[in-house]
């Protein structure tokens, strides 16, 4: 196995960002992460280049200033306490970022084509899914998903996984174009976890060799602001500790036509999906819920 797509916190640091994933650094074609960490009165620019963006408040709230536009983010407290409201900003742009408070923010980047008009989404127009049943059950924030949120390339969601449960499971993989079945997409986790009592959480990430592409081949402890880079292969399960939730961001992006998630589960664990039905949602989720529409 290898290390190199598990950045542990810190690894991926550049500058004013805790993380900073480019595609010249994970050496792909199309999925960027950075997580911005501004002081209180602490301002951010940047230039979009060729990518298109989302401006997502982890906590704190912030500002976002593109163009002409100025969007307010109310953002959260943390993760684990409720969906946030984003800004989408487009390629060949101009942006500043600005927080009164401090705060962390992630900016989830695809390379894309289109030029698509920035744009403000509030908290209320996220669908929160619940994904799976018994110790597989997760909460999916579908704030960037497909046929969710219009992008010309990116895909970005959020996932909460209880302490004890498996998510990303059964194991799947999107690393080859096949119509209709399977999208070719190069993926990023982002991890963040609950603490008990002041002690910090961790879990596992698991991904295998798919016989496609590079041969990705990870078993990670991860923790607080790591990240693992998936450029193809198996992944899963993510596996979070017993009394410690995990959250991890999914940032997507590849180069089909359409902008699809598209997956095929691995044929030896595929059979759990129809086990699920028979099991109630651990009923620990949702964690919460999205605001409801003004």
């Amino acid at each position: 196995m290898t290390t190199a797509h598990h950045l542990p916190a810190g690894k991926a640091a550049s500058g004013a960002h805790a993380v900073d994933v480019t595609p010249e650094s994970a050496g792909w074609g199309y999925s960027s992460l950075k997580v911005l960490e501004l002081p209180s009165g602490g301002w951010h620019s940047f230039d979009t280049g060729d990518s298109e963006w989302i401006v997502l408040p982890l906590s704190g709230s912030c500002t976002v200033a593109v163009g002409g536009d100025t969007f307010r983010l109310h953002g959260r407290d943390s993760v684990f306490s409720g969906v946030s409201d984003f800004a989408y900003v487009p390629r060949d742009a101009q942006v500043s970022i600005a927080s009164r408070d401090g705060g962390r923010f992630a900016l989830t980047g695809a390379r894309c084509e289109r030029r698509l008009p920035a744009r403000y989404a509030p908290a209320s127009s996220v669908p929160v899914e619940l994904r799976g049943t018994g110790n597989c059950s997760r909460q999916v924030n579908n704030f960037g998903a497909a046929g969710v949120f219009e992008c010309d390339k990116l895909i970005a969601v959020e996932v909460i996984t209880p302490g004890g449960n498996w998510s990303s499971f059964p194991p799947h993989k999107h690393d080859e174009h096949r119509p209709g079945q399977e999208s070719e997409l190069e993926e990023i986790y982002y991890f963040e976890f609950a603490a008990h009592e002041g002690t910090p959480g961790l879990g596992y990430q698991r991904v295998s060799p798919s016989g496609h592409g590079t041969g990705t081949d990870v078993l990670a402890e991860v923790r607080d602001g790591d990240v693992v880079l998936i450029p193809d292969g198996w992944h899963g399960p993510s596996m979070a500790v017993p009394g410690h939730d995990m959250y991890y961001l999914n940032v997507m992006a590849g180069p089909d036509p359409d902008r699809a998630w598209l997956i095929c589960d691995h044929p030896d664990h595929a059979w759990i999906r129809d086990t699920w039905p028979a099991q109630p949602v651990d009923p620990r989720l949702p964690l919460y819920t999205a605001p409801e529409k003004p």
